[in-house]
């Protein structure tokens, strides 16, 4: 039986047919503009190659002026990008023509001008332009296949945000306490009331900023500054010069598994607040769609699941911090989660269910993605070992292959040396061991 013959690829409509089509039909503007300014010489930003982008986070409290603004930035924000999302699937699905980011910045041009959605003059046109970059990140991630087809935002289910440019805020520093100071965000006439819980670095100007509302309606600034993060001191064996490495086996028994036997059990969160997530899941059953009443009971599914987002973030940012001081080489497994948590499907889907929802709560990824920039910033080195090494049926001791385990088997006696194993103890062991020659052959 012949190969079946290849579908051509549709080609892209290119030069005057594609300009007359995006200016005709889809209503996109000429730029003009730009041909009638005088060109200027680009400046260029070198970034210290010792400094890095931190962010930090606050939480501030709106009055009843600031809160309604956010509340028109936030949805016209989400405006902006479903528009930007359909123009941009209108042009390639009807027209074969490709739009990108310059487009729909000058389709917005013409969005604000139009009677029916003037009301976009209302919210700076810096976050406008700021959500349709993100759009075109989402496109960069379908295109280099990192990413599947962007989705739609929609009011109540995606997340309330709003990014300013350097243009876009007023950031004033307190000269009594450095790092601190006012910040006031376009088209607002009074600064935010931020609590401080920590300082910026003493005379920085913040990159950028973000403004976000979580489920539980508190309202968070995130500030990016380019800071110079100093370099912890190198760990080494105790009477050697050998740097000091670590293996790390994560797990759903206990959460970080060392090479020495020391175990990190991780909370187990989901597990803890369950009886009262379904209480109030019931109780939001009960409720009449669009009523009051179901609004109070969102609200407070919303603040128990921040307070069990905020108890995990602190304990891994204090767990990941720890091992990054007290260790100069960190050796994991490269896991993917995302195949590891795929949806339960056929016989016993039950039970892949709740291994997918504890694998989720324990967090794995958010646990390898702080080690990833806290290695980087603090001068460690973070090895990362290939997924398909037996780290777990390979004897620790003697190197000899045993046989395959059920994930209940926890301890197991390897056949040629008679050494007896814990599982998660010497998967460590094997990843330490795998990671020091990798770092050697290097």
């Amino acid at each position: 039986m012949g190969k079946l013959a290849e579908k051509p690829k549709p080609e892209a409509v290119r030069g005057e047919e594609a300009e007359r089509i995006k200016r005709e039909v889809l209503g996109i503007g000429d730029r003009r503009k730009h041909h009638t300014r005088k060109a200027a010489r680009l400046r260029s930003h070198a970034k210290d190659p010792e400094s890095h982008h931190r962010l930090y986070r606050f939480r501030f409290y709106p009055t009843e002026e600031q809160a309604e603004q956010l509340e028109r930035t936030f949805g016209a924000c989400r405006w902006v990008y479903n528009e930007g999302l359909a123009l941009r699937s209108e042009a390639w699905e009807r027209h074969r023509v490709n739009v990108g980011f310059a487009e729909t910045c000058r389709a917005l041009t013409g969005w604000k001008r139009a009677e029916e959605t003037a009301w976009l003059g209302e919210v700076s046109s810096t976050v406008l332009q700021q959500s349709l970059r993100h759009l075109d990140q989402a496109y960069g991630r379908l295109f280099k296949g990192q990413a599947r087809y962007p989705k739609r935002k929609e009011k109540g289910r995606s997340r309330d945000s709003a990014t300013y440019v350097r243009t876009g805020f007023r950031w004033v520093e307190d000269p009594e306490r450095p790092g601190t100071g006012l910040i006031t965000l376009a088209k607002q006439s009074e600064p935010l009331d931020i609590r401080w819980s920590r300082a910026l670095p003493a005379g920085v100007v913040p990159v950028r900023l973000s403004v976000t509302r979580d489920r539980a309606g508190r309202y968070f600034v995130s500030t990016l500054v380019e800071e110079r993060i100093a370099r912890l001191p190198a760990v080494f064996v105790p009477g050697t010069r050998e740097p000091k490495a670590v293996g790390l086996d994560v797990g759903l028994a206990s959460l970080v598994t060392l090479d020495d036997g020391s175990k990190f059990d991780h909370p187990r969160l989901l597990k803890r607040y369950a009886e009262k997530l379904a209480r109030l899941q019931r109780e939001l059953h009960r409720k009449v769609k669009g009523s009051k009443n179901r609004g109070k009971v969102r609200q407070k599914i919303g603040r128990l699941y921040a307070l069990i987002r905020d108890v995990r973030r602190d304990m891994l940012d204090q767990l990941t911090t720890r091992l990054v001081r007290e260790n100069q080489v960190l050796v994991v497994e490269d896991l993917s989660v995302v195949n590891l948590t795929r949806a339960a499907r056929g016989k016993g889907r039950k039970h892949k269910a709740r291994l997918n929802q504890a694998i989720t709560d324990a967090a794995w990824g958010e646990l390898l993605r702080l080690l990833r920039y806290k290695c980087e910033w603090y001068g460690r080195k973070l090895v990362v070992v290939d997924r398909f090494f037996p780290s777990t049926r390979r004897c620790s001791a003697c190197h000899a292959m045993g046989p395959r385990m059920d994930v209940s088997v926890r301890q197991w006696t390897c056949a040629e040396c008679g050494a007896l194993h814990d599982r998660d103890v010497n998967a460590a062991v094997n990843l330490r061991d795998e990671g020091v020659r990798l770092l050697a052959a290097a």
